[in-house]
């Protein structure tokens, strides 16, 4: 999964597509409203394609986590960011069951979950190829 260009910036809600960049300021657009924004050097924000996981041996990148949710959920939406906390844990070790539990907080689960939500709502969020090719190939099978 392509997580170019894609942003969140503490302080706001939600994920912010990247639009132009000037001298001094970045415009970004909302992915839930479309509105457009500047932000400056002031605004602490993170790109998602730098954006990791904690498991046992490595750091396991955001958009590997996306293509596994994806997959789970047929690109469909996955469960809310605001389930119970034991839910949410059940849910995150299916998707990745070596997380480290000492250092992903369920606060991190909920952020993943919920960037995933609102990146499925954008249209951003698609089956990887591979995925693709085995369904087309299952349609056929079956007609």
């Amino acid at each position: 999964m392509n997580l170019e260009g894609i942003i969140a910036i503490t302080g706001k809600a939600g994920l912010f597509k990247v639009i132009s960049q000037g001298k001094n300021t970045v415009i970004v657009e909302s992915l839930a409203d479309k509105k457009r924004i500047p932000i400056t050097a002031r605004h602490h924000a993170n790109t998602l394609e730098d954006i990791g996981i904690y498991t046992y041996e490595d750091t396991k990148p955001l958009s590997k986590i996306f293509d596994t949710i994806s997959k789970k959920e047929n690109a469909k939406q996955s469960i809310s960011h605001k389930s119970s906390k034991e839910e949410l844990i059940a849910y995150f070790t299916e998707i990745l069951p070596e997380f480290d539990e000492d250092r992903v907080y369920i606060s991190d689960i909920k952020k993943v979950i919920q960037w995933y939500n609102s990146m499925q709502t954008a249209g951003l969020i698609v089956l990887p190829k591979a995925e693709k090719k085995s369904e087309n190939k299952k349609a056929a099978a079956e007609k």
